[in-house]
């Protein structure tokens, strides 16, 4: 009996398009799915009857789990429903372990139910017992925080406070971000003169060109002529040099951050690049990226400046090129008039923006980074290359 299973980690059920007792044709939209980064449509692949709704709105599936049944017939209706509850009834935590796992476990002495299971649908494998026996990857320590503290020795919530759970792009986030603190960084900060730019996007606003796309075209041009800054590390054995540029830029939206990709943003024109933009932060902020559109990119910029942050660090993000890590991310400050010293003696006033650099130190070293960075200067301060 075919069934409906999510291809997430971890996807929470929005709504089912279609009710227990619709009949479906392949390729037809079932229902829909949050994941951490969008709202999608899920369809069926096979013809059939929806027997029985396993998880209903508003609750989540691990990978794999089924969230409904199909019958091929009416006769099968009464089964799948029986086997939804028997589904039900098991619930999310049930421990499925192999056979040499089990036999495994007992030559190390492991409880066996405070294995944390890492294979198809939770199963228990023997890597997990093997890691529990020295140390790792049971429940126990499973709830052990970066801290070091545990679950139960954790304060009691603050009188009068409200627990919020994350959403599915939250716990996303916080994952990443906790993923990247095993990636050796290094920081870089740059004073850029952006009087050219300021006068070049005087000239283009009005054809719907926005300075996050200025900034995105400059960056993958500078990125252009300094490769490794634009690579991406596996391990600590392999790196590799991308064949595309491709932008992501950092976006708030309700609920979480998002990073949409410019693609082949060195090869585009600022204004081809700008409608992609547009379209891109419209389907961000109605949880309709593809994945795509959100997970191909080389490198980021983030651009709080718009919001007139003088200085700022970023966090590296993994995640992104097929779960390599990506090489750099670029914080860009709010541009603001600065006296600045001229070479005949005297002191001139020019807008000035900090650029802060998180790079990657196992594939890009300071010289790499400090190359780039002028590079990067020499292109706003003069930006004809921006048009062409």
């Amino acid at each position: 009996m075919p069934t409906l299973s999510s291809t997430m980690t971890e996807g929470k059920i929005v709504s089912w398009i279609k009710s227990e007792g619709d009949r479906l044709s392949k390729g037809e939209s079932v229902v829909v799915v949050e994941s951490d980064k969008a709202d999608m449509d899920v369809e069926i692949f096979y013809d059939g009857i929806l027997a029985a709704i396993v998880v209903p709105e508003g609750e989540s599936a691990p990978v794999g789990a089924p969230i409904g049944l199909l019958a091929e017939t009416d006769d099968e209706i009464a089964f799948a429903k029986a086997k939804a509850h028997d589904f039900s009834a098991e619930g999310p935590r049930k421990l499925v372990s192999t056979p040499y796992a089990k036999k495994l476990a007992k030559q190390h002495r492991v409880d066996i139910s405070t294995v944390v299971g890492t294979g198809p649908y939770g199963r228990i494998t023997p890597a997990d017992v093997e890691a529990a026996s020295k140390g790792a990857g049971t429940a126990a320590s499973a709830e052990k925080s970066i801290s070091g503290f545990s679950a139960t020795s954790l304060p009691p919530p603050i009188p009068g406070s409200t627990v919020v759970t994350f959403t599915a792009m939250q716990a996303a986030v916080a994952k990443n971000m906790v993923g990247s603190l095993s990636v050796p960084t290094f920081r870089v900060g740059y004073p850029v003169i952006t009087n050219g730019l300021d006068a070049l996007y005087e000239k283009v606003k009005s054809k719907g060109v926005t300075m996050t796309v200025l900034l995105a075209k400059a960056a993958s041009l500078a990125l252009a002529q300094h490769p490794v800054v634009n690579a991406c590390c596996k391990d600590e054995k392999n790196f590799s040099y991308n064949s595309s540029i491709n932008i992501a830029i950092a976006v708030a939206i309700d609920g979480g951050l998002i990073t949409p990709v410019l693609q082949d943003a060195d090869k585009l024109d600022i204004y081809l690049l700008s409608q992609k933009w547009k379209e891109l932060v419209k389907k961000a902020r109605s949880k309709q990226l593809q994945p795509d559109e959100y997970n191909s990119g080389t490198f980021t910029l983030s651009n709080l400046g718009m919001f007139g942050v003088d200085r700022f660090d970023a966090i590296l993000p993994p995640g992104q090129v097929w779960f390599l890590f990506q090489g750099a991310i670029m914080a860009v400050g709010a541009s603001k008039p600065t006296v600045v010293p001229g070479a005949d003696g005297f002191f001139t006033i020019k807008n000035k923006m900090m650029v802060n650099v998180t790079a990657d130190h196992r594939i890009i070293y300071g010289a790499d980074l400090a190359a780039f960075l002028q590079t990067f200067s020499k292109i706003i301060e003069n930006p004809n290359r921006l048009t062409l």
